[in-house]
């Protein structure tokens, strides 16, 4: 700088530069005295902490206080209130079915309805209402539904046309949150279901039943009036509360007077109407609705006319597929056609979610495929109680398989009475009172696999029968059913055991491996089915190709004119 000597020259980065050491290190503010004039004065800005700790941050012009640093997070994001944050959460699966019914994809739909998990846990009254509020305007065509949602969560004071305040906006607010502001006009049927689905969640949460129940039926009469594809997959969850309500009603089934018998025409006539409409979402959901309401009255007849008489949709969701087959296997097994019911509870068991919040389906259909197994005399893997998700449930059925394997009829009546309870609660005691002469028939192949001749006398001792009478007819249906190879000598009392063939010398082997081979084709066939192609493509490539035989054809006859020749189209063209 002009003036002074270049030896005390300031650089930047507050240097400088001086022929002696700088003694005094710590720095110098404006109060401080000079020593002379040529010396340089450092001013030092006060730190973030006294400013914090010296003076209150200032108020802004309605008297809030502005927000400093120390409301942001450490990485610099504001942070967001949770209530605003699922409020956003809400509105923002208002953009989805937007395209869901713009585009005609049901897989929007979806992804709304599977945001309801995430929610679930937020959902609040408050929350619902703010949010119904700033969604419908006060002078809406559906403001009788916003007020009839309201009422049912317990906010009918809430007023329509709520504003969203000044804190709303903020940069993480997602796509589609601005669906609110919408007019009247603009918002669709999808939204007051979609609303209404959130308020009958948490009416449920809440143990509101009575609530949940009118509204619901509410809201299916509502979804019955309306023929929109758009709305299959909500009006399938509909009716699932729907029923889900009247079950928790008192008296409870399998009760007469339970408000779930009292629905079944309803049922019946959604059934009805959605097959009409090709309504695949409603129709899975309500014929697995039906099925679960015809087994808890036991009416066995009934339920067995409607899986004759209706047919179940190959592009079901999963989820209700594997309802359905679970309950058309419990079906089979009441009718004794085991062999029937394990086919659908094995498919049951392997189209079941392998999620933590699907472990109840799939505990509860392992045991009445258990129970199934051994029906048919066969033995279930032992690995199937190793799970350690199920070892706990699966224990008193684990002592089950045991007696039965063995054949011993005392430790299986012993397993009956110690964990009644259990199998009752769990609706298989019926189905295991059946397995005492499984166990009578295992006990004699055993005895029948250990001696080559032994008294009816012995046999009655051992499975604790009776009589030799009873030994001698269990014996003789023993063999007639194929389940021993032996002869009984009537006159001397005796049961007399065959030898053992090779197994591989049957047809057994070939008839388990055919088993697994049609397993793996139809889990192909079911894979083929559920795979996804774009909408209208096969139009576009007709369309596509359709315009290239036009262009061949006008090039052609250029060509034939004598406007073009193979050079101009580069030596490519081959002709027609």
């Amino acid at each position: 700088m002009p003036g002074k000597t270049p030896d005390k020259e300031p650089v930047e980065n507050g240097g400088y530069r001086g022929g002696n050491d700088i003694k005094d290190k710590k720095p110098k503010t404006k109060k401080s005295i000079k020593d002379n004039d040529d010396e340089m004065t450092v001013v030092v800005p006060p730190s973030k902490s006294s400013k914090q700790s010296s003076a209150p941050p200032p108020n802004d012009g309605d008297g809030d206080v502005a927000m400093d640093d120390s409301d942001k997070a450490e990485d610099g994001a504001v942070k967001v209130d949770p209530v605003v944050q699922a409020i956003n959460d809400i509105k923002g699966n208002f953009a989805l079915l937007d395209r869901a019914v713009a585009l005609f994809d049901a897989r929007f739909s979806l992804r709304a309805l599977r945001s309801i998990s995430s929610i679930r846990k937020r959902l609040t009254p408050d929350i619902l209402a703010q949010a119904i509020s700033e969604t419908y305007p006060a002078n809406s065509s559906s403001s009788h539904i916003a007020l009839l949602l309201l009422s049912a969560i317990g906010q009918g004071d809430v007023s329509l046309g709520r504003q969203p305040g000044p804190e709303m906006e903020i940069d993480s607010e997602p796509k589609g949150a601005k669906t609110a502001k919408k007019d009247a006009k603009d918002i669709i049927p999808e939204v007051d279901i979609f609303l209404g689905i959130l308020a009958l969640v948490h009416l449920f949460d809440t143990k509101q039943f009575q609530r949940g129940f009118e509204l619901s039926a509410l809201l299916a009469d509502h979804v019955q009036s309306l023929n929109r594809r758009t709305l299959d997959s909500l009006s399938a969850k509909v009716y699932f509360y729907y029923s889900l309500f009247a079950e928790q009603l008192p008296p409870t089934p399998p009760t007469w007077q339970s408000p779930a018998l009292a629905i079944r025409p309803t049922l019946l006539s959604a059934l009805r109407t959605a097959v009409l409409r090709k309504d695949i979402d409603t129709q899975a959901s309500v014929i697995v609705i039906l099925l679960r309401s015809y087994l808890q009255t036991s009416h066995i007849a009934q339920a067995d006319l409607l899986v004759s008489h209706t047919q179940f949709p190959e592009n079901a969701a999963n989820n209700q597929v594997a309802r359905f087959l679970y309950y058309l296997g419990r079906v089979r097994a009441i009718q004794l056609s085991y062999t029937e019911a394990h086919e659908h509870l094995v498919a049951a068991t392997r189209k079941a979610p392998t999620s933590a919040c699907a472990l109840g389906f799939s505990t509860t259909a392992t045991k009445l495929l258990l129970v199934v197994e051994l029906l048919m005399g066969d033995i279930p893997d032992r690995a199937t109680f190793r799970q350690p998700a199920m070892e706990a449930a699966l224990h008193p059925y684990f002592l089950l398989v045991q007696a039965v394997r063995v054949g011993n009829l005392e430790d299986f009546e012993m397993t009956i009475a110690d964990h009644a309870d259990t199998f009752r609660r769990d609706g298989t005691y019926t189905l295991i009172l059946r397995l005492r002469q499984n166990v009578i028939r295992t006990g004699v192949r055993m005895m029948s696999l250990s001696y080559s001749r032994i008294s009816l006398r012995d046999i009655c001792i051992r499975l604790h029968l009776g009589s030799e009478e009873s030994a001698e007819y269990i014996v003789a249906k023993a063999i007639r059913d194929g389940v021993i190879e032996a002869t009984l000598d009537r006159e001397r009392g005796f049961m007399k055991s065959k030898e053992i063939g090779d197994v591989y010398a049957t047809g057994e082997p070939g008839e388990a491996f055919h088993d697994r081979i049609r397993a793996c084709l139809d889990l192909h066939d079911e894979s083929v089915k559920a795979m996804r192609f774009p909408m209208n493509q096969h139009r576009l490539e007709l369309k596509s190709a359709q315009e290239a035989r036009e262009r061949e054809r006008e090039m052609a006859k250029e060509i034939q004119e004598g406007d073009l020749d193979e050079d101009d189209l580069g030596g490519e063209f081959e002709g027609m």
